[in-house]
């Protein structure tokens, strides 16, 4: 048989590499997408942009002032929120807001304090959210409402295991929630319920906030603290007004939660 020149050989020798590089790289895909419905790592697509990067977009405070997720973030919102990676994303700050606690050097006036939000934070509405589509249903007060006097939100595990970490170090810890003052006692039995059994104060939303931001109610509560001789070492929440505004604390800890926007 004559030999082929050298040049085709080459083109060959390509041929076959890149079609085999090919076909691995399109079964790698084709595995890392029967991924996604469960890790919520991919997902739908909104206009030019993914709902991984919007969720990424909302959660560092570039998206903001929106009423609810996009529609065709629906699907990926909730695989996000019922899977291992909401999960995971919560113990990354909960670990991380273990480790700057367990590193100060406190003093032992029993003045130390960390502010928890309760909705979202301390305590999870997943069960709600679930049935009113992870966030992409124009909010429903009445509707929610109704599921808060229910008193039966669990906890979230990670902030629930920060919270008892915390009081073994010997720091108090205070709730601040943007829930109605009408709310409290099943708010109280709902915390004790799930393992939250002790606190300072849970301070809830008065009638004298009312038309004023979530920044401005919990910056003047929190200021509030300190100024009763309170140091508030630690602050976590799951919206960005938990944490934004004036005593916002030492240091503050965003958890995840990408199906609703408070201001």
């Amino acid at each position: 048989m004559k030999a082929l020149p050298v040049l085709q050989l080459l083109f060959l020798a390509t041929l076959v590499a890149t079609t085999q590089g090919s076909f691995e790289l399109d079964l790698a895909d084709k595995i890392i997408h029967l991924l996604r419905p469960k890790s919520g790592s991919g997902g739908s697509h909104v206009g030019n942009i993914s709902c991984l990067s919007w969720r990424l977009g909302v959660e560092t405070h570039n998206i903001i002032d929106w009423t609810t997720i996009p529609a065709a973030c629906e699907g990926y919102v909730g695989h996000y929120m019922l899977g291992d990676q909401y999960r995971k994303d919560s113990a990354v700050v909960t670990h991380e807001a273990y480790v700057y606690a367990e590193g100060l050097n406190l003093t032992d006036d029993g003045n130390n304090l960390w502010v928890f939000d309760v909705d979202e934070t301390t305590l999870s509405n997943l069960p709600y959210y679930a049935n009113h589509g992870f966030g992409v249903e124009v909010y429903n007060s009445t509707a929610f409402n109704a599921w808060v006097l229910e008193g039966i939100a669990p906890a979230l595990p990670e902030s629930l295991k920060l919270y008892k970490k915390l009081l073994a170090l010997g720091i108090k810890v205070a709730f601040i929630t943007g829930r109605g003052e009408s709310q409290r006692n099943i708010t109280e039995t709902n915390l004790k319920n799930v393992g939250y059994d002790t606190w300072e104060t849970l301070i809830l939303k008065g009638s004298s906030y009312s038309g004023n931001t979530s920044v401005v109610y919990k910056s003047a509560e929190r200021t509030k603290l300190e100024e009763s001789g309170y140091t508030i070492i630690g602050n976590i929440g799951d919206q960005w007004s938990d944490l934004l505004g004036t005593t916002v604390g030492n240091r503050t800890f965003k958890l995840p939660d990408p199906m609703y926007y408070i201001s």
